[in-house]
């Protein structure tokens, strides 16, 4: 007869730095503050489907007494981001209960996130979930694992960019992440210094893009500029950029290459344009200290809504502050995107960024 609480964890969705950090956390707190029992789930709902699980232990996460698991990238549990999970809800559901579980925490993304709060009201699994995405589109929470980290690699990437472009008088057009929300773009271009960021969330015109160009080069004598892009901005008559990969799958990609296109179109030529897709790469890398710690206190934080029995839950980040709220409450927010209206808005555009054109009245 089974007398110690067993939980699982599992990481699901696009993988990003300080997953391991959260698997970490909740180990080493619920095996050394209530002694349970927690099990890892390879690759997510397809683990749940298979049955496969590893014994997750502080012992076993250290090397020679190094902690490995707070700098490494990924994640050990390997994630999923494809496949019909809702076509196989009930053999997910079945997997919960081969496996003995008592608890799930599940770290994922918005889409993550719900479909596996669905399988949980489907199968009374008792649930907390953990925010992760570089997107940083989760709603009701103002940190997601995984951003900040996106963030530097990004703005390591502008610093790098900026020398070539000035060494060669060109415009140097940084495709990044983002598919519905411009958070990374925003972030990441103001701390890198762009001169224009274009988001999902804000219309834009190529004209006034080459126009804050030319002011560079009037005003200032800069013959080259950095334009950061983020992957789901749509084009000047409103339409995303995508392709369809072997999957037949739709995948954004091409908004980069289409403004450099534009940008040398609309100028006549006179503005040489460059395009940088950083793709998978703001995925990879160690994490950000900030993301060790919010992984950190997430985990620990998920681990006492279990001891508590408060399900239904995702921990957030609020004002400098772990909190919970209830995972209903994400969902029917939505993706949370850029406020065009917002304090970093307001801040490119005071630094003289063109950050897409201003509502008409």
């Amino acid at each position: 007869m089974k007398t110690r609480k067993r939980i699982g964890i599992l990481t699901s969705g696009g993988d990003c730095p300080g997953l391991n950090a959260v698997i970490r956390a909740v180990v080493s707190h619920a095996t050394l503050t209530y002694d349970w029992e927690v099990l890892g789930i390879v690759y997510a709902t397809q683990g749940l489907i298979e049955r496969k699980s590893v014994v997750l232990n502080v012992h076993g996460l250290d090397l020679r007494g190094i902690d490995p698991l707070l700098s490494a990238g990924g994640t050990i549990l390997g994630s999923i981001n494809k496949g019909d999970t809702e076509a196989n809800a009930d053999q997910v559901i079945a997997g919960y209960r081969d496996l003995g579980l008592d608890a799930l925490i599940g770290v994922g993304g918005d889409g993550s996130l719900a479909i596996l709060s669905q399988l949980a009201a489907k199968g009374n699994w008792n649930l907390v979930g953990v925010p992760k995405t570089i997107d940083n589109d989760v709603a009701l929470t103002e940190r997601s694992v995984g951003f900040d980290t996106a963030v530097n690699t990004i703005v390591d990437a502008l610093y790098r960019l900026t020398f070539t472009a000035a060494s060669h008088d060109r415009v140097m057009v940084v495709e990044v992440m983002g598919r519905d929300a411009g958070h990374l773009a925003l972030h990441a271009g103001i701390a890198g210094g762009a001169d224009c960021i274009l988001l999902p969330e804000i219309p834009y015109s190529i004209e006034n893009v080459c126009q804050k160009i030319s002011e560079l080069k009037d005003r200032w004598g800069r013959k080259f500029a950095i334009v950061v892009v983020a992957e789901g901005a749509k084009t000047s008559s409103g339409e995303s950029r995508y392709y369809r990969d072997s999957h037949g799958e739709l995948r954004l990609r091409g908004i980069g290459e289409y403004v450099a296109d534009e940008i040398c179109r609309v100028s006549g030529n006179e503005i040489e344009a460059r395009v940088t897709v950083l793709g998978h790469v703001q995925r990879g890398g160690v994490p950000s200290a900030f993301d060790r710690l919010l992984a950190t206190a997430f985990g620990k934080k998920a681990v006492d809504l279990i001891a508590e029995e408060q399900y239904g839950r995702m921990v957030a980040w609020q004002n400098g502050e772990v909190v919970t709220v209830p995972l209903d409450d994400v969902f029917h927010k939505g993706t949370q995107p850029v406020n065009p209206d917002s304090g970093l808005v307001h801040t490119a555009r005071a630094l003289g960024i063109y950050i897409g054109d201003l509502p008409t009245a």
